[in-house]
């Protein structure tokens, strides 16, 4: 393994001048107001508490009530005043900062440009040199004002940066955290005088939406190329199932541009990486053609973003391996490509690509792109975009039907509702919760604790304050079993209840048997919600987390409740911050500690399900964008109108197809249908119960399940197409076959027969996972 390997001299340099050299840690907001000044405050009280001397310089507060709070009894170094025109600046006194020496320096807006008669041009540099001198320093900065990021931004919004700052800052740094802040929490401090922004055009929702989102994703690729370096240092093989990284295997050939736009369409809805890879075989000469195509497809992958790489053969035959084997060598999740074109008869005297692909292929989803130019007689993506249809003016006009006017009431009525999420616990989310109650309590809101999950954390209970607790209800008095008391926070009527963790499941005897259902109900009464949960309890990522870590997720909750949320914020945390709370023992118990930090805590885990919460929030963003206004969204337009069929078996993967689906659907923003053929042989009761719990996960992701007889196994395939064609079905979802050769030669294949004759639609097989799958393994 990697982490017993020698340190080369160069390496050895480098470690020893780390030791001298201070710690960097930043705090990335989308716009100011995000809290990025008051949590960095907050932590260097927190470092305070603990004896490290700690000092401010350079700080801007806005005079907001909290933040000053928390500047209080910090040691302040005065910095140096100079003016910009009108507009007063701050430089640091880096000979005072010097002679004090403190341990940590704290200082705002990373993106600044000094005084002209200043020792170094930015503040960049003049942190870069206290960091030479020992002293750690912890600053902020907005996305925007990140170079590579600003141009995004500015194009996407309009907005330029004031001062810039290099990208690479943030590799420079220990730590970097991102204060993810809804767009609605920013216009309420806006209104409330707690936000200082000069550009009238960050006040748009949608710009602070699409500037958010930028910061999301930022974040996400940053901790993607950790995970990857954590994931290599320690031998592991594969992709880490934290994003999708789509590999394309196009050709020197007119439909090769088709399946490279339709990879990065997939790529952009799904949030992943897009690479593109041709193989070249060296036995044929060269033509003028191929040399033209070949500058087409590597101008186009420049214009896309995608990565590029030509891979050498001697025959066709070599072609599966060598995509498998590279595939598997840049961590790939899907390979897309192109539907078989040869009959049967090619097939066995020439191999098929796709069938050998799909028959050595391990952990790795195959995508067969639909040759709909046979079948409709048109190209995958049309030369010329379809232009939305507009809206008629007169439709604001429009009598609404009474079943929608009924709608908009209950809308009306229905209390807010917002969640925070975090990667796993110990984030700070209940922290966050009680926080905001307190906030709200002083604007004399009426607010009460309906459930607080406090695990005796001090920061937490401290919190608490003056809030009201609506006392439990005791469910079983002899075993001290209670649950939250519904129907007593409904008589109490607050204006906002505070509920932590919703996946949690009620003791027998509740009126509802999950909380998620509780928070329901009291929406319903019209009464305000804040929750909390964590981002491995979406139902949907269920299978993904379980692939990370190796952790059974026992409770869930719909990923409707995202969508139900008038509001969600992330809260982020660094793995290395979590697993010191951890060894603290502000998470859980001192008993339970080392069992953690060898199971969900590993760094590998915690990294892996920042990235996971960062990239679910990053596209929660990009779809409340495109509702709000059409040109919203980051990923671009899905134009293509979409339904998906997903043909399950009763076995143990089931229920991962369903999860996969849903995934895809709702990315595409497809309706989507489950379908179970069953064979004369698959009766009983054992399988009737097993057809419910697949009907209840569907119902509870929003699709619609059906249950078809067939006389045999044989006719299964058949089945299955010919309802995806009444279903007007684009894409089909697979699972792998698991069958021996003896099974498939007694029945009907369904995965091969549905790539033979449903060529017209797109197909996924979705892989097994095996982890114990090694390179170049077949």
């Amino acid at each position: 393994m990697a982490g017993y390997r020698r340190k080369t001299p160069e390496e050895l340099l480098l470690s020893i001048s780390k030791i001298h050299r201070g710690r960097l840690k930043v705090y990335i907001g989308a716009v100011s107001g995000s809290g990025k000044t008051y949590h960095m405050l907050r932590e260097g009280q927190s470092l305070k508490q603990q004896g490290i001397e700690v000092a401010v310089c350079a700080v801007s507060t806005m005079r907001r009530p909290e933040t000053v709070e928390q500047l209080a009894d910090l040691e302040r170094i005065p910095s140096i005043h100079w003016y910009k025109g009108v507009e007063e600046k701050k430089d640091l006194n880096l000979d005072v900062i010097l002679e004090r020496n403190p341990e940590v320096l704290l200082v705002d807006g990373l993106a600044h440009d000094n005084r002209p008669d200043a020792k170094f041009k930015t503040r960049l540099e003049d942190i870069t040199f206290l960091l030479s001198h020992g002293i750690s320093v912890i600053t902020t900065v907005n996305v925007y004002e990140l170079n590579g990021v600003t141009e995004v931004a500015q194009k996407l919004t309009g907005i330029e940066a004031e001062c810039t700052v290099s990208a690479e800052a943030l590799e420079l740094a220990d730590e970097v955290r991102l204060i993810d802040v809804s767009p609605e929490t920013i216009l309420n401090r806006l209104n409330d005088g707690l936000c200082n922004i000069k550009d009238p055009g960050v006040l748009k929702r949608g710009n602070l939406g699409k500037l958010r989102e930028l910061s999301l994703r930022l974040m996400a690729e940053g901790v993607n190329e950790s995970l990857e370096k954590y994931r290599e240092e320690q031998g592991f093989i594969g992709p880490s199932g934290a994003a999708e990284r789509i590999l394309v295997a196009a050709q020197y050939h007119w439909n090769g541009s088709i399946y490279i736009r339709r990879g990065q369409q997939i790529a952009k809805r799904l949030g992943g990486d897009l690479q593109v890879v041709v193989f070249n075989d060296s036995s044929q000469e060269p033509t003028k053609e191929r040399e033209a195509f070949k500058r087409s497809i590597l101008k186009l992958t420049e214009k896309v973003d995608a990565g590029f790489r030509e891979i050498s053969v001697g025959n066709r035959r070599q072609v599966p391996p060598a995509l498998i084997k590279y595939a598997m060598l840049i961590n790939a999740t899907r390979i897309v490509m192109g539907h078989s074109k040869q009959t049967r008869a090619q097939e066995f005297r020439q191999g098929s690509i796709a069938a050998s692909v799909l028959k050595q292929v391990r952990n790795i989803d195959l995508f067969f792109m639909a040759d709909r130019a046979e079948h409709e007689g048109e190209r995958v993506l049309p030369a010329k975009r379809s232009v939305p249809q507009q809206v008629s003016q007169s439709e604001p006009y429009r009598r609404l039907s009474a079943q929608e006017v009924e709608k908009k009431i209950e809308r009306i009525r229905r209390g807010t509702f917002k969640v925070y999420i975090g990667a796993a616990p110990g984030a700070g989310k209940s922290y966050m919760m009680l926080r905001e109650g307190n906030d709200l309590l002083r604007k004399e809101i009426d607010v009460v604790i309906g459930l607080m999950e406090a695990h005796d954390r001090t920061e937490t209970l401290q919190q608490a304050g003056k809030l009201e607790i609506v006392p439990r209800k005791v469910i079983d008095a002899e075993k001290g079993i209670t649950e939250m008391d519904v129907e007593a926070i409904i008589a109490r009527n607050p204006e906002v209840v505070l509920i932590d963790e919703l996946p949690h499941t009620n003791a027998p005897g509740s009126r509802n048997a999950k909380r998620y259902e509780d928070v329901e109900q009291i929406l319903e009464a019209g009464i305000s919600v804040i929750a909390t949960f964590n981002v491995q309890h979406l139902e949907s990522l269920k299978d993904s987390v379980e692939q990370i870590t190796g952790t059974t997720i026992a409770e869930t909750v719909p990923d409707s409740i995202l969508r139900l949320a008038d509001e969600v914020e992330l809260i982020d945390v660094t793995p290395i911050t979590l697993q010191q709370r951890m060894r603290d023992g502000l998470i859980y118990k001192k008993d339970d500690v080392e069992q953690a930090m060898t199971g969900l805590f590993k760094t590998g885990n915690l990294i892996a399900l920042r990235e996971l919460a960062l990239r679910e929030i990053a596209d929660d963003v990009d779809e409340r964008l495109e509702s709000w206004e059409r040109n919203g969204s980051l990923r671009g337009p899905w134009r293509r109108q979409e339904s998906i069929f997903i043909a399950v078996t009763i076995g143990e993967t089931a229920e991962r197809l369903i999860r996969r689906g849903f995934r895809i659907a709702h990315r595409l923003k497809a309706a989507w249908h489950v379908h179970y053929v069953q064979a004369s042989d698959e009766r009983g009761p054992a399988i009737d119960k097993r057809i419910e719990v697949l009907q209840e996960l569907t119902a509870r992701l929003g699709g619609t399940f059906e249950v078809e007889q067939a006389a045999s196994k044989n006719a299964i395939p058949h089945a299955l197409l010919a309802k995806a064609n009444e279903l007007k079905s684009t894409q089909i979802v697979l699972g792998q076959s698991r069958r021996s050769i003896w099974s498939k030669l007694m029945h009907r294949p369904v995965v091969e027969t549905v790539l033979r004759e449903g060529r017209h639609m797109d197909v996924l097989v979705v892989a097994d996972f095996n982890p114990n799958i090694a390179l170049g393994e077949e």
